[in-house]
C-alpha cells in the first residue's frame, strides 16, 4: 500500500467516527492553542523589558545620596544631600570601567512658549547625559562647552513637550520660559517612550547643570556644588560588578568615611534589575509552556486510548486485510498515518484558535504579545510527535496480529 492509499484509508476511517474523532482531537487542540498563546505573552513580555533597557541606556547605573542620621534619627534614602559635581568628575576620572558620567538636578516647572503653557520636568545635567543614556537629539544641537560652564540660557526639549508647546511648528530657535527664565530651544530629542513605571521619557525640558543651579533654581553655585543624582555609563564588556565596587570604594574615600560606617550614598545598578526581570519573564514563559504541553500529553494518551479501541473494533478488517497480502508494515503505517493524522488537523485547529487567543489577549487585555514562526512550528511539531509516539503502539499491536486470529475474532 503507497502512502497516498493508506493516507486516504486513514482519513476514511476517521471520518467514519467523525464526533469520536474530534472529541480525540480535542486535547491537541487546547494544547496547540495554550502552547502558543502562553509563549506569545511571554516574548511579548521579554520584547518589552527589551524595549525598556534600549530605552535606558545600555550598562547604566546610578549614584545617589544616601541616608543620613540626626539625633539618631536615620532619614531615609536620599535624605541628604552627599553628593557634588566634583563626585562625578572623580568617578569619570578614576574609575577606569567608567565610560561617561553626567551629574543631574531636577524640578518640575511650568514652561510657557507664546500662549501656550505645559507642566513637565526641568532636568539640569551635562552634555555627557545624552551619551550615557543613548539619547540622540534628533534636530538641532547638544550643548556647547561655553554653554556647560556659563549658565547658558538654552535648552533641549523632549517630543512630548515639542508638541505640547508649538504643536507641529519648528521649535529650534524658538523660546520658552521656564520659572520666568527665557531660554532658547537649541535642540529636540529623538522619542524615547515610556519607562518601566510607565512614566512619559519624552515629557522634559534638559537644560545645563550651571544653567539650572543659577538662574532657574537660584541656588548659586557655592564651593560643592551639589547635585541630586549622577547617572554612571560602564564601558560595553566591562564588568558592572567591578565598576559599582570601584565607585563605591572611590566614594567612601572622597566622603573620608570610616571603616564600618554606613554609605551616605547608594548605588543603583538599573541594567542588572532589568535584566533579572526579562530572566524572570522568560523562565515564567517556558513554565506556562511546560504547563501547556501537559494539554498536548494528555491529548496524545486520548489519541492512544482511542487508537486501541479502533484496533480492537477493527481486528476482522485487520485480519482480512492480511489475509489478501497486506503486510505488517502496511497495517503499522495505516495505524500511525490515522494516528499523526488527529494530531496534525487538531494542530492546525489549535494553531488557529492559539492565533484568536493572543490577538485577544492583546487587544482586550492591553498586553503586549507577540507570535512567531517558532512557536507555531514548535506547537505543531510537538503535536505530531506526541501522535506519532502515542499512535507507535496501538499501530504496533495491530501490525502484530495473526491473520486468523484475527479473523476469527468476534
Amino acid at each position: 500500500m503507497n502512502a497516498l492509499a493508506a493516507l486516504r484509508s486513514a482519513w476514511r476511517a476517521l471520518s467514519t467516527n467523525l464526533l469520536r474523532s474530534m472529541l480525540t482531537m480535542l486535547g491537541i487542540i487546547i494544547g496547540v492553542a495554550a502552547v502558543i498563546t502562553m509563549i506569545a505573552v511571554g516574548q511579548g513580555a521579554q520584547q518589552r523589558v527589551e524595549a525598556q533597557i534600549k530605552a535606558l541606556g545600555s550598562n547604566v547605573m546610578l549614584v545617589l545620596p544616601g541616608a543620613v542620621s540626626q539625633g539618631g534619627i536615620r532619614l531615609g534614602a536620599q535624605s541628604g544631600q552627599t553628593l557634588t559635581e566634583e563626585d562625578a568628575r572623580a568617578i569619570a576620572l578614576e574609575v577606569p570601567e567608567v565610560q561617561a558620567v553626567a551629574p543631574s538636578l531636577r524640578t518640575g516647572a511650568q514652561i510657557v512658549a507664546g500662549n501656550a503653557n505645559w507642566s513637565t520636568q526641568v532636568f539640569g545635567t551635562w552634555s555627557d547625559y545624552f551619551e550615557v543614556r543613548d539619547w540622540p537629539v534628533a534636530e538641532g544641537r547638544v550643548f556647547e562647552a561655553g554653554e556647560i560652564a556659563g549658565s547658558g540660557k538654552v535648552a533641549i526639549i523632549g517630543r512630548t513637550v515639542a508638541e505640547q508647546l508649538f504643536a507641529g511648528a519648528d521649535p529650534i530657535d524658538q523660546i520658552i520660559r521656564v520659572k520666568k527664565v527665557p531660554l532658547t530651544v537649541i535642540g529636540v530629542l529623538a522619542r524615547k517612550g515610556q519607562n518601566s513605571i510607565g512614566q512619559d521619557q519624552d515629557d522634559i525640558v534638559i537644560v545645563p547643570l550651571s544653567t539650572f543651579r543659577n538662574r532657574i533654581q537660584g541656588m548659586g553655585g557655592g564651593r560643592l556644588k551639589r547635585i541630586g543624582a549622577a547617572t554612571v555609563k560602564v564601558r560595553e564588556g566591562l564588568s558592572m560588578t567591578a565598576a559599582e565596587q570601584n565607585i563605591r570604594e572611590l566614594m567612601r574615600q572622597r566622603h573620608r568615611l570610616q571603616p564600618g560606617q554606613d554609605d551616605d550614598f547608594s548605588i543603583r545598578n538599573l541594567t542588572e534589575m532589568l535584566a533579572a526581570q526579562e530572566e524572570s519573564s522568560r523562565v515564567m514563559t517556558l513554565l506556562l509552556a511546560a504547563v501547556a504541553g501537559v494539554s498536548l500529553v494528555v491529548g496524545g494518551i486520548g489519541i492512544m486510548n482511542i487508537m486501541l479501541v479502533s484496533v480492537t473494533e477493527r481486528t476482522r478488517e485487520i485480519g482480512l486485510r492480511m489475509a489478501v497480502g497486506a503486510r505488517g508494515r502496511d497495517i503499522l503505517g495505516q495505524f500511525l498515518i490515522e494516528a499523526v493524522t488527529l494530531s496534525l488537523v487538531g494542530g492546525a485547529i489549535g494553531v488557529v484558535l492559539g492565533a484568536a487567543a493572543t490577538w485577544g489577549v492583546g487587544a482586550f487585555a492591553g498586553w503586549q504579545v507577540a507570535l512567531s514562526a517558532e512557536a507555531v512550528l514548535l506547537a505543531v511539531g510537538f503535536s505530531a510527535a506526541v501522535g506519532v509516539f502515542f499512535g507507535y503502539y496501538p499501530a504496533r499491536r495491530a501490525a502484530s496480529l495473526l491473520p486468523i486470529q484475527a479473523l476469527r475474532y468476534e
